[in-house]
């Protein structure tokens, strides 16, 4: 837990990590508080058509230890891994902790993924049994036969199944009845969740935690929701569950610390409903990617529409911008506690706008607790001012413990004792950490090394601008250009006009070579299931192009 302070040096000085050798995510999500207060409120799912429903602890503990036995009983064993392909729901909660209590290995994947990218991670992982609905089942249905470890998939909701004595009903396995049931003896390092990467820049690779990973974020969560839990503190994010920023960030922490969490109404995230669902549900506690606060930003005058009681918002995942982060404060009237992380070690930077620690364009300062420089490529570390990789010193109770059955890769990840990120960065001479962009992200004008994130903030600043990625294009005078792929706001028409009149803004506010040469409008800009710009397909569209 983080301890009070006035500065962050003095909360870092009174931090120390206590993590208990028989700590278990699902014990610490569910029983401790079904124990002591079974009736508080965990979960609450919201709608724009009906009443919240509201979860209890208690609820939880019982449908989880009813579905863990279930598994055990069904022939699992402690380290099986088992699939989660949910929406946010009380049933993906209950599946993550049953999963935990049962010592088995939680493998969540967005319920957007293509079969294909399904089949993927489901072989590299060898997943043998799957929890999804009936939309996860239909592409399971198309990829099963190139899956002979998966011997089982538990169905959500209603409606008949195929004939088939693979497939069990959710309502079946979890209500289970084993009274004798004990949650699975675990340990820090015990296995219990690997999360894939984005892939961003390349096939995506399962970073396997141990139970040590939900104290690992605890200071990190406290940090940029400025000493959560504070009373009436209720949380809320867009973010899909089966990233470690939804999963991590927000709903985990909050269930252990006694937070309740608010999900639902939002299957394609909208930024009008979002407001609603702030306003009405009296959320004071937001994780919301930058993507998403960039499309909330294009809603019309929503302090005076909506009477809002936030008291803190986390934003990561990729840069924020200081555009976003003036309409925050302008509009919303706080500042959004920047932080960052990755897949493998999560939430080690963050900014605390109640410490001071708050600073338009940076992430953040280390979180107490976590050793964070910026690197050179020998590992030793950059002076001020001078771009270098972001690492982080091991060892971390957040950092993972290597990718799933992957020495090679997990060994390419480290420099001596310093986890590598591939993320660009410089600290100021304050100490704050400035993004630059991603190792294949920067743009390399003529010698001039510029990240996509700062064209992209400025370019989201002209009013007429929805969305944008920025990313470099082959040349042969300046060795690469600017080009930018860019949505327009509804009901703006596109122009050559207009084109020029974004690529004057840039010019303007960046610098005389740092602007778009290039604009193309498009029509969508396609995300990970993180909310982060695959730059990636952007990139190989403009390297195409110079080539022909």
């Amino acid at each position: 837990m983080l301890p009070r302070g006035e500065t962050l040096e003095q909360v870092r000085a009174a931090f120390r990590w206590e993590i208990a050798q028989d700590c278990n995510i699902g014990v610490l999500c569910a029983d401790v508080w079904a124990k002591v207060e079974p009736e508080r409120v965990a979960l609450i799912e919201w709608s724009s058509h009906a009443s919240p429903q509201s979860t209890t602890y208690g609820h939880l503990k019982q449908r989880s230890d009813g579905l863990a036995a279930w598994l055990q009983a069904d022939g699992h064993d402690a380290g099986d891994r088992i699939g989660i392909i949910l929406p946010q729901s009380v049933e993906t909660v209950v599946s993550h902790l049953a999963i935990y209590k049962a010592g088995m290995v939680a493998v969540p994947l967005a319920r957007l993924f293509a079969p294909n990218a399904i089949y993927q991670r489901l072989a590299k992982s060898g997943v043998r049994t799957v929890i999804t609905n009936h939309e996860g089942l239909a592409k399971l249905l198309e990829i099963w036969p190139q899956l002979p470890m998966l011997s089982r998939v538990i169905v959500v909701g209603q409606g008949n199944l195929p004939e088939d004595g693979r497939l069990t009903p959710f309502e079946q396995a979890a209500s289970y009845s084993d009274n004798g049931f004990k949650s699975a003896p675990t340990g820090p390092e015990t296995p219990a969740l690997i999360i894939f990467t984005s892939g961003t820049t390349g096939p995506a690779k399962g970073a396997l935690h141990g139970h040590k990973v939900l104290a690992g974020h605890l200071p990190g969560v406290q940090m940029h929701h400025e000493w959560l839990p504070q009373p009436g503190d209720i949380a809320w994010t867009p973010a899909d569950w089966a990233w470690a920023g939804g999963l991590l960030n927000i709903l985990l922490p909050c269930l252990h610390l006694g937070v309740p969490v608010v999900f639902g109404g939002l299957e394609r995230f909208d930024p009008e409903l979002a407001f609603r669902l702030l306003f009405e549900m009296k959320v004071r506690n937001a994780f919301i990617p930058p993507t998403a606060l960039r499309l909330m930003k294009t809603v019309e005058a929503p302090g005076e529409r909506y009477q809002l009681v936030l008291r803190t918002i986390g934003s990561g995942g990729e840069s924020l911008g200081r555009d976003t982060f003036e309409w925050a404060k302008a509009e919303l009237g706080l500042a959004i506690n920047e932080f960052y992380g990755q897949t493998e070690c999560n939430l080690v930077l963050s900014s605390c706008a109640a410490l001071g620690v708050s600073r338009a364009g940076a992430i953040g300062k280390p979180v107490p607790g976590h050793e964070v420089a910026v690197i050179r490529g020998d590992g030793t570390i950059c002076a001020v001012g001078e771009r270098g990789e972001v690492a982080i010193k091991r060892p971390d109770p957040v950092m993972f413990l290597g990718y799933f059955e992957d020495d090679e890769a997990t060994t390419r990840k480290f420099i001596g004792d310093w986890m590598t990120t591939g993320d660009q960065c410089v600290v100021d001479e304050d100490g704050y950490f400035h993004f630059v962009g991603r190792d294949d992200d920067i743009i390399n004008l003529a010698g001039y090394r510029v990240g996509p994130g700062e064209i992209e903030d400025c370019l989201v600043s002209h009013p007429a601008v929805k969305l944008a990625a920025a990313v470099g294009k082959p040349d042969a005078l300046r060795t690469e250009i600017v080009k930018a792929y860019v949505v327009l706001v509804d009901g703006i028409v596109a122009s050559e006009a207009l084109k020029e009149d974004i690529r004057l803004h840039a010019k303007a506010r960046m610098a005389a070579n740092i602007y778009p040469r290039e604009i193309e409008f498009v029509d969508d800009i396609p995300l990970t299931t993180t909310g982060k710009v695959i730059r990636r397909l952007f990139r190989d569209l403009a390297r195409a192009e110079a080539q022909t």
